[in-house]
């Protein structure tokens, strides 16, 4: 037989695949590029808990607006440029870096650092490295008064290209700390404590000459802010370069602010583009529903390769050893990848061929009939799950590799995980979902689901090697491939005429602004509460109780309860599917669309 290709989906599938090639090299990496740059795991639970809310404004209101005033691709191009725009200016948030300063005054040099760190931290490094000195590279801020010191007490102004160099507003020196005898006082601003290191003898070294590093009692006190790498892990463990900001000390930084700032657009801007997207799709499809989820692979397809290089770069252009990973290439490439996004969108030809006369009415209808409540509460149901596996997965993944290699490999694991997540889960069952839905039904399908996020959780909470966590991804073909056909395609099935983009926006409102919203707040908790490993143990109880529940209310419904409610006409959700023509669904999935 002929193959066919149906040349008016291609560009749509060019969208799918470039649009999540876009997002991947970001979306996942965002929780732990927070953390990173200081913030508490609480705060980026609360963040997570705000960001679907977003979406649940944004996808009802512009699929509102696309459906009322027919601005589909207005709005689907530029929720992309808004994306793409707001991601990559994440890329100049600044860390929240503890406060490091070298005091040098009246003969005295010492290094002063002032933190939140943990409690006993003076204790435990004394005990750890005993008289040991360690080697530790500053790089300073500088002032010319600082300079004069520089040159004339330092250096003995021996040096030609230091008054010259006194332009400079840094200066990089090495210096030598004493891990005995360490002085801890409260910080004279602020809620945290410091640690002063003496410096044995005063001695450094300044573009590769051995100095003394004294500062006469005379002259104004030399007290830069600086950083400081002593190329210790333990050291940096106990002692990290980024402080850990509470909610309350979040609230008072502007970077904060433009950081949460940028991902509340990048959200509005995916929740447009996923909303209204996924009813072009279906407008173009028409009757043939079943076909979804062929052009949704795509994405998956897009997605996995494209977080597992992402993964693989982020490694590979950060420093060996350090904890600290290197971000910078994965915006660039969500900037690139979604300008070409745009250019394939405006190739999308679509036309609403349905009008609603009171589109609020109609969608408002879909609440009187109790199976479409029962669907509403399963997504949320679902999002509190996937916010589990969106938002914190990848922090328990580093919790648990830090006995291992310290964390040297996760980025490349992280990407390994979300290719696995993609072409062994996602893409079979994006493929297979018509035909599973037409054999299997939607309510089965969603119950499923369910017992899917039961079983991957508790085998999450098991986990001790986090390379063992790659035969578990498979179940996301379940847990979202399937899902999120399931969810798209009943919703368009039950959407009134003339309110396509209205609803599936209003299903991904339901399932990212309550679901996935509370899920994160949830987890956010718990992971501050008890830990990472029982957070997963209670989700996974949690989905086998949702489970049982769904099956019973299903059950009841499908004897008690009647198919039509209102003027809106409900078909069953193992029926739905059921209404494509048999034969067409024979000739058309014989051929490639």
């Amino acid at each position: 037989m002929k193959t066919k290709i149906d040349k008016e989906l291609v560009p749509m599938k060019a969208h799918y695949f470039l649009f999540n090639a876009g997002t991947a090299p970001v979306v996942p990496f965002m929780p732990q590029l927070a953390l990173q740059l200081g913030y508490s795991s609480v705060v980026v639970g609360t963040m997570y808990m705000i960001l679907p809310i977003i979406g649940l404004v944004a996808k009802p209101l512009f699929g509102y607006i696309a459906d009322r005033y027919h601005r589909h691709r207005f709005l689907f191009l530029g929720g992309q440029l808004l994306t793409a725009v707001a991601f990559f200016m994440i890329m100049f948030v600044p860390a929240a870096e503890p406060e490091t300063q070298f005091h040098c005054h009246a003969g005295v040099s010492n290094i002063r650092y002032c933190s939140k760190y943990a409690p006993d931290t003076e204790k435990d490094l004394e005990t750890h490295f005993g008289n040991r000195t360690l080697s530790c590279q500053m790089h300073c801020q500088m002032v010319p008064s600082m300079w004069d010191i520089v040159c004339q007490d330092w250096l003995g102004n021996k040096t030609s290209n230091c008054q010259t160099n006194s332009s400079k507003p840094w200066i990089d020196f090495v210096t030598y700390i004493s891990t005995r005898d360490i002085v801890e006082e409260p910080m004279v601003h602020g809620d945290g404590r410091c640690l002063n290191f003496l410096i044995p003898h005063d001695l450094g070294t300044v573009d590769s000459r051995n100095v003394t590093l004294y500062c006469p009692k005379e002259k104004d006190v030399f007290r830069p802010k600086c950083k400081m790498n002593c190329s210790d892990k333990y050291f940096e463990e106990m002692l990290p370069a980024t402080e850990t900001i509470s909610t309350r000390s979040a609230m008072r930084k502007p970077e904060f602010w433009f950081f949460f700032g940028m991902l509340i657009i990048s959200w509005a801007g995916m929740a447009v583009v996923v909303s209204i997207g996924d009813a072009i799709c279906f407008g173009i499809l028409g009757d043939r529903h079943h076909l979804y989820g062929k052009q949704r692979l795509c994405g998956s397809l897009g997605w996995g390769l494209f977080a597992l290089l992402a993964g693989f770069l982020v490694d590979a252009m950060s420093e060996d050893g350090s904890s600290t990973k290197n971000y910078t290439i994965v915006f660039w490439m969500t900037l690139v990848i979604l300008g070409f996004d745009m250019l394939a969108s405006t190739k999308l030809k679509h036309v609403q061929t349905h009008m609603s006369s009171n589109i609020l009415k109609d969608v408002g209808q879909m609440f009187l009939s109790m199976r479409c409540v029962v669907f509403f509460l399963w997504c949320v149901a679902i999002g509190l799950g996937t916010a589990l596996i969106w938002n914190f997965l990848f922090i328990y993944l580093e919790e648990l590799a830090k006995p291992f290699d310290g964390g040297q490999h996760i980025k490349t694991l992280e990407g390994l995980v979300m290719g696995i997540q993609c072409f062994g889960g996602e893409l079979p069952l994006f493929f297979l979902s018509g035909w599973i839905l037409k054999r299997m039904g939607h309510v089965n399908a969603m119950s499923l689901v369910l017992f899917g996020f039961g079983v991957r959780f508790i085998l999450y909470s098991m986990l001790q090697n986090p390379w063992y966590i790659l035969p578990i991804e498979l179940l996301n073909g379940v847990t979202f491939g399937l899902f999120y056909a399931t969810m798209a395609s009943y919703a368009s099935i039950v959407a009134p005429p003339g309110t396509e983009a209205t609803m599936q926006s209003l299903v991904g409102a339901i399932f990212e602004g309550v679901g996935v919203s509370m899920g994160s707040q949830i987890a956010g908790q718990l992971f501050e509460a008890v830990s990472a490993r029982t957070t997963f143990e209670i989700f996974g109880i949690g989905a086998f109780i949702i489970f049982i529940i769904h099956v019973c209310v299903q059950m009841y419904l499908q004897r008690n309860v009647p198919d039509e409610n209102g003027t809106v006409k409900y078909f069953a959700p193992t029926d739905a599917m059921h209404m494509l023509n048999e034969q067409e669904y024979t000739s058309v999935t014989s051929s490639v669309s």
